[in-house]
């Protein structure tokens, strides 16, 4: 027996089957000023549960949203391969979808106009709607119109009131990051022009267990979803999802396509039958599935963790390179602090001259990888692993090493 009242955010059922305990960890991306280094830090429970009912794993809810995304240190466009990623997107929903100016492309966090920039570039009008207003600040700088506010059916409805409604309503790494999905996926059906379409981008659950990338878990991200769960939430909401993409990005991500319950120019394509046939032959509708992740983890913090002493005993440095959220909750799990990792260090301004949470380790501008030539450096972005190698290739001029450490412990 369990002793929380944890509730499914989708279906209201009691949460009794855990997925995968953490332990205590800080919210990710709340790096530390300097001059907190002497406070104390809060920590809350990251552990994982799975609906017995409707099978959406998520995480309890120990913080609210409006402490975590009203000041964000997470800016997309320091990421070239990210970028790129955006703008193919804008491409091919222009021509898939034949956008023009008499359209409206709405972003649901759409962070620093890193994507809608490139619909504005074809002279397609579009809106962000963001809720970290230094964020929000950037896009509105670059002629992005942007809405400070949290999504949700009171937004649409204010939107739809000023006479806005989406011919094409987007969020990439969104739908994962709400607590009220009902909400959020309401206020969807009531931006959605009648012959609207969503597109939605978020890591694949299947992914997730089986390339053991449990450091994705921390508590911006709300849920962990499968096809089969975003197919039932939104049809609860009335709408429908009719095709699907999988991706490369944040270590394998889907984009679903979404419409209109009642939109019957919209068939279900063959791409989203097989995957919802082969979300259920592996097993995203039975709690054996989810049993084995915990010993995964576990054995993967013993690696990372021999690895390290035995490097260290060697007499080697190591560095890290990146301060993701991601990178947060591998450190903080793990117990990795500078008497493992020195410092790292991170491409964004916006980082640097912090220190991480919970591990305190210092985030330096990447040149310090220069000046004190490490043996290895830890690279805790590992979805960004080939871009961040061809940046860093100095590293081998004196015989450094790159390492990775999910879904196990490489050296490259």
């Amino acid at each position: 027996m369990t002793d929380h009242t944890y509730h499914c955010r989708f279906c209201g059922t009691g949460l009794t089957h855990k997925f995968v305990d953490l332990g205590m960890s800080p919210l990710a991306n709340s790096n530390i000023k300097p001059s907190q280094l002497s406070q104390a830090e809060a920590f809350y429970p990251l552990d994982v549960y799975v609906c017995t009912s409707c099978f959406l794993v998520q995480l309890a809810e120990y913080e609210s949203p409006a402490n975590i995304f009203s000041d964000y240190l997470y800016f997309s466009s320091y990421s070239e391969s990210w970028l790129r990623h955006a703008k193919r997107y804008t491409d091919d929903m222009q021509s898939r979808f034949g956008l023009n100016s008499s359209n409206l492309v709405v972003e649901i966090a759409s962070n620093d106009g890193y994507l809608l920039q490139y619909f504005k570039e074809k002279s397609i009008p579009v809106l962000g709607v963001e809720p970290a207003a230094n964020v929000a600040e950037v896009a509105v700088a670059k002629g992005i119109p942007s809405v400070v506010k949290f999504f949700g059916v009171e937004t649409a409805k204010s939107l739809v009131a000023e006479g806005k409604s989406a011919d094409l309503l987007l969020g990439n790494n969104v739908l994962a990051h709400v607590p009220d999905i009902n909400d959020f996926v309401g206020g969807m059906k009531v931006l959605l022009k009648d012959s609207g379409i969503i597109t939605m981008e978020f890591p694949h659950l299947l992914q997730l267990v089986e390339h053991n990338q449990f450091d994705t878990i921390y508590h911006e991200h709300y849920s962990y979803l499968s096809a089969t769960a975003v197919s039932k939430i939104f049809a609860a909401h009335g709408l429908r999802l009719f095709d699907v993409e999988e991706l490369p990005t944040h270590g394998g991500s889907l984009r679903i396509y979404a419409c209109h319950d009642g939109n019957a120019n919209r068939p279900q394509e063959a791409r989203l039958t097989d995957l919802l046939a082969r979300e259920q032959a592996v097993g995203v509708q039975d709690l054996a599935y989810y049993d084995s992740f915990t010993e995964k983890v576990k054995r993967t913090k013993r690696e990372v963790l021999k690895f390290l002493i035995a490097t260290k005993e060697a007499g080697k440095t190591i560095v890290g390179y990146g301060a993701p959220a991601k990178g947060n909750t591998l450190l903080n799990y793990c117990g990795v602090r500078t008497d493992f990792l020195d410092y790292t260090v991170d491409l964004s301004p916006h980082k640097q001259g912090l220190y991480l949470p919970g591990v305190h380790i210092p985030i330096f501008a990447p040149d310090r990888i220069r000046e004190t030539k490490p043996d290895y450096v830890m690279i805790l972005p590992w979805n960004l692993k080939d871009e961040i190698m061809q940046q860093m290739a100095y590293i081998r001029d004196w015989g450094g090493k790159f390492i990775t450490a999910i879904p196990e412990v490489q050296v490259h």
